[in-house]
């Protein structure tokens, strides 16, 4: 569109500060810019809850991929090697040599069986309560009684030397040099002391914690039903009062995307106990009457309440994939479905298992990925020799 004849277009208006006929300076400067007065910088903001900073989940790669079996988790045997566990993983390249060991495998495995121990049980059905299992509930329920009696407060290395105390309460003798392996995996699992976070990844680090309890036969497997039922029940009672009284951010959430801000394996065990629930199918979620009465008996509604509690708005909106979940017709697809997005979406992701610890107790190498690399490297190696060989002689 042109301008009026009788105004030049804007390009022929003279700069600020010029004569508007000649084009020339004019005495006078341009007033200048006014300027805000000096004073402190806003303080930074912290939503409530963080943005969605991971792309969503691929749905293709969860439905390609087979679903995980229960595997027995290998007692160990002197002389045991015990050492500070580190950091492994940097980049997707480490996540497939991670997703090829033996450690990922038996890992998710352990995982695999835990959950199949809770199917078909309330939270409050009678179950095998060893010494061992008793005294860690013990740790959880003081810790518990922690935070009302310990204010939030800045200080580093708060827990460092109190967790080793309480490990040493449960440990025989010959497992008391394991400290320096296991108290990390527990330390982390409640959340980034620096960061004020919690995720996935350090729920995790609490399963990865009872694996290296099971891999010394501290935890046997008449245990796994207790540990799920009356352990990570008071587990997640903690966490859950931490995210509230800390105000723990969600730690790599991927926002409306995601199961859930800051927990999965409860979503996993809490399936597996409503399998072939006479009553209460996944839909049942939308019933509120059905998550009041029966939330304290079953995780997965305990989790679906909490989620309600603490996100306003439509359900289907701010959780939509716990909304699509409830239309599949039954639990034990559900729960199969979450183990394998457990595995694609939490241990085969760099941004979370990036501060996943290896150690002598889970490895980051082991003797069957170093065969198996060394077979397929032999193998391509024979497979292009013979390629080569018949591109030059022919196939007369």
């Amino acid at each position: 569109m042109e301008p009026p004849k009788d105004q030049p277009p804007s390009s022929a208006y003279p700069p600020s500060g010029s004569c508007n006929n000649c084009g020339g300076p004019t005495i006078s400067e341009p007033a200048p810019q006014a300027s805000l007065p000096d004073m402190s910088p806003p303080p930074n903001y912290r939503p409530i809850r963080a943005p969605a900073i991971n792309v969503p989940h691929n749905p293709q790669a969860i439905i390609l991929s087979p679903v995980p079996h229960a595997e027995k988790v290998p007692v160990v045997t002197p002389p045991y090697q015990f050492q500070r566990p580190v950091k492994r993983i940097h980049s997707p390249d480490d996540i497939r040599r991670f997703q090829e060991s033996a450690s990922f495998k038996n890992f998710l495995g352990f995982v695999v069986s835990l959950s199949e121990s809770i199917d078909g049980h309330k939270i409050a059905d009678p179950c095998h309560v060893s010494p061992t299992v008793a005294t860690i509930v013990s740790i959880l329920e003081t810790l518990l009684r922690w935070i009302d009696e310990i204010p939030p407060v800045p200080m580093s290395s708060r827990y460092g030397n109190i967790s080793k105390a309480l490990v040493h309460e449960f440990l025989p003798d010959e497992f008391k040099e394991s400290t320096i392996e296991i108290v990390p995996y527990l330390f982390d699992s409640f959340g980034n002391a620096s960061r004020i976070d919690y995720g996935t990844g350090h729920e995790t680090n609490f399963a990865a914690w009872l694996y290296c309890l099971a891999k010394m036969g501290i935890i046997k497997e008449e245990d796994y039903h207790a540990v799920v039922a009356r352990v990570f029940v008071k587990y997640l009672e903690l966490m859950r009062k931490l995210q509230m009284v800390y105000c723990l951010e969600p730690a790599g959430s991927h926002g409306v995307w995601g199961l859930d801000d800051y927990h999965f394996l409860p979503f996993i065990f809490g399936s597996s106990q409503l399998i072939d629930h006479k009553y209460m199918k996944p839909k049942s979620i939308h019933n509120d009457d059905i998550l009041d009465n029966f939330s304290s008996e079953y995780m997965y509604l305990s989790c679906i309440g909490f989620v309600k509690k603490v996100k306003k708005g439509l359900f289907a909106e701010h959780s939509p994939l716990l909304d699509d979940i409830s239309g599949v017709p039954n639990w034990k697809k559900v729960n199969s479905g979450l183990l394998k997005m457990y595995k694609v979406d939490v241990l085969q992701k760099v941004p979370i298992m990036q501060h996943f610890l290896f150690g002598w107790l889970i490895k980051w190498y082991d003797s069957s990925f170093v065969l198996s690399r060394f077979l397929s490297i032999v193998t391509s190696g024979c497979i292009m020799w013979f390629v080569d060989w018949v591109l030059y002689h022919g196939t007369d």
